[in-house]
């Protein structure tokens, strides 16, 4: 076989290879470097301020500081704001704290976020807010009104009972009277002012303080009645 024969053989081949290495080529791509999930597109490390994630907490009725209290403000609370010292005299300034947790005091022109802090943080923030900017002089006052808990059922003496402190499922049902004889400690229910439901067995709570789950205001206590 002479050697034109041998070369026409191995022309198929050859350009089966020169296509594969084209495709091949074709198809790959520039390597990219992808930034981190924690930076920015530029690279630069990606930093979260606290007060944006203090905020987030806030609006989801969590503080990062403090505990809620007898002074903690909630939505639906209703505040007073009394301006004192203000020619002429002002009156004053009744609202309730709306769902998304704001305000609108007079003059300023914009909502406050007011529930999640106490009264005497809003009352400076607003002391703060006024003076100078719109008052030369002015004492800025917050009041809220009284709040309650509610408890039910097996307790002996059941009703409205004024949220004054800090309180628990177990204060709560001890200024209620204490249990009665037959009360069922184990499935005590909370309904929380937003409707959610909790149980709670109080039988364990007396044992084991952090089974004993704090209290707010608008809550209700419902103690079942055992079977005999």
């Amino acid at each position: 076989m002479n050697s034109s024969v041998k070369n026409a053989r191995l022309y198929p081949y050859l350009a089966l290879l020169l296509v594969t290495a084209a495709i091949l080529s074709a198809c790959s791509t520039t390597d990219y470097t992808f930034a981190d999930p924690g930076t920015t597109p530029g690279g630069t490390p990606l930093s979260i301020p606290h007060t944006v994630l203090s905020n987030a907490l806030d609006h989801a009725g969590t503080n990062t500081e403090q505990s809620p209290g007898p002074d903690w403000l909630y939505p639906g609370t209703k505040i007073t704001i009394t301006f004192s010292g203000v020619p002429p005299p002002s009156d004053k300034h009744e609202e309730r704290i709306r769902e998304d947790g704001y305000i609108n005091p007079p003059l300023l022109g914009k909502a406050i976020k007011a529930a999640g802090k106490t009264v005497g943080q809003l009352q400076k923030e607003l002391q703060e807010l006024y003076v100078p900017n719109y008052f030369k002089t002015a004492t800025i006052t917050v009041k809220r009104e009284e709040t309650f808990f509610f408890v039910g059922g097996e307790v002996k003496t059941p009703g409205r009972q004024v949220y004054l402190s800090e309180m628990t499922v177990l204060k709560a049902i001890q200024t209620a009277g204490d249990f009665t004889d037959f009360a069922k400690r184990s499935k005590v229910q909370i309904i929380r002012a937003s409707g959610q439901k909790e149980t709670v067995n109080c039988d364990k709570a007396l044992k084991n303080p952090k089974l004993d789950k704090k209290i707010f205001p608008n809550d209700t206590i419902i103690v079942p009645r055992r079977l005999l």
